[in-house]
């Protein structure tokens, strides 16, 4: 008996941590290229990283941490099939950051936002977007 060969989907898992590749690297303002040449690889390599296509290994995770400037476990934070204890919020609590992230304007706002000074009207703006979403909602 023959068998057709099967396409492998990606593991939710290397999605996951793909997508947060992507994320870190573009709130940095990174671009694949040069990841690819901190890392000794294509950048069409770390294409396949963020779409979850092709797995990342353990040492390459940990000089791609490095790269970006954050721990390893970062990369599995809110990810599928993570325990999470009693002092650690609810899975998926934060997906709606990262999509908000992932977005051409959440990545603008925030990048903006950070270079805001002054707390009091980083604390203003945030009170108009409240009540902005108050309204956009009634």
């Amino acid at each position: 008996m023959l068998h057709k060969p099967q396409t492998k989907t990606p593991n939710a898992i290397d999605i996951h941590v793909g997508s947060r590749i992507r994320l870190q690297r573009t709130l940095i303002g990174l671009s694949q290229t040069t990841l690819a040449e901190g890392l000794g690889i294509t950048f069409q390599q770390v294409q396949k990283y963020e779409k979850g296509t092709n797995r990342v290994g353990s040492s390459r995770l940990q000089a791609i941490a490095n790269i970006l400037g954050v721990p390893v476990a970062w990369f599995f934070e809110e990810g599928p099939g993570g325990s999470s204890s009693p002092l650690e919020p609810e899975p998926g609590a934060g997906r709606e950051i990262t999509q908000f992230l992932n977005s051409v304007e959440g990545l603008a706002l925030n990048r903006a936002f950070v270079k805001i000074e002054d707390e009091k009207i980083r604390r203003k703006l945030v009170n108009l977007v409240k009540a902005l979403a108050k309204e956009a909602s009634e």
